[in-house]
């Protein structure tokens, strides 16, 4: 069965698609970007985008029955080498003990404001194994 989360973002349904996805003991949480979704803010900060992503994320992974120490692959998105700094020093404070499979693609992203968006997947309950 199939479980879908939602973060109740105006993308979600302009877009067509949810927060995360629960199949089986896996959760699959959509790319995430630095939106503040109770103001709809976008930070200019790269550090600060990649927390609200992370914070989104958690939120999500928290709704499933999972937390983000969970994670077994993220993935990160950033639109120029010039925000990875900023980004590794926030997601090193996040995995660095959780250390899950890690992909990082320099691209462009669907608006101008957005630096990062974070994609994961996690098992239910991995950290305890």
């Amino acid at each position: 069965m199939v479980i879908h989360i939602s973060s109740h973002s105006p993308f979600e349904a302009k877009i067509g698609y949810s927060r995360a996805v629960i199949d089986g003991t896996m959760v699959y949480v959509s790319g995430t970007t630095g939106y503040d979704y109770k103001t709809m803010v976008m930070p200019d900060d790269v550090r600060e985008q990649a927390r609200n992503a992370f914070a989104t994320i958690s939120h999500a992974l928290e709704e499933a029955g999972s937390t983000i120490k969970d994670t077994v692959r993220v993935r990160y998105y950033i639109t120029d080498m010039a925000h990875y700094d900023g980004l590794v020093e926030v997601a090193g404070k996040v995995f660095g003990d959780i250390r899950p499979a890690a992909t990082m693609l320099v691209c462009g992203l669907t608006r101008p404001e957005m630096k990062v968006e974070i994609e994961v997947t996690a098992r239910i309950g991995a950290h305890e194994h």
